[in-house]
């Protein structure tokens, strides 16, 4: 049954591309299960227009999902979640996950995070828990 996407922002000030905004937003909400398999998402011509952006930013950050098997996009029809299997760990992904990982944590303890709360926030997001 579909139900309506979670609500979707995008910072046009921000320093990334805003088809990466959309991606990451969404791609956090079909891991943490908000989006599921069967879910209609809107429109790539729908979404830009709601967001008033381009279309083809709302495509490229689509079909970035589609490559990695969360949507199916057919043109001039529906965005629709699919069914996925979480694939192996590439160890070569984690070695990137894990530096942009280190250079966040390292972020916050610079701004004065305190290393406990770090790993509370992070234990919670990797488990889909918000705090």
């Amino acid at each position: 049954m579909s139900r309506p996407a979670p609500k979707i922002r995008v910072d046009l000030n921000s320093a990334l591309p805003v088809y990466r905004q959309l991606s990451e937003q969404l791609r956090s909400y079909l891991v943490e299960g908000i989006l599921k398999p069967g879910d209609q998402l809107p429109g790539v011509r729908r979404l830009a227009i709601d967001l008033g952006i381009h279309f083809n930013t709302v495509a490229q950050a689509y079909r970035s999902l589609a490559d990695e098997g969360w949507l199916e996009v057919s043109h001039g029809r529906s965005v629709r979640v699919m069914p996925r299997r979480t694939p192996a760990a590439d160890p070569e992904a984690f070695e990137s996950f894990r530096g942009r990982l280190r250079s966040l944590v390292a972020e916050a303890r610079s701004a004065g995070v305190q290393p406990q709360r770090i790993g509370r926030e992070l234990r919670a997001v990797a488990e889909g828990i918000e705090p």
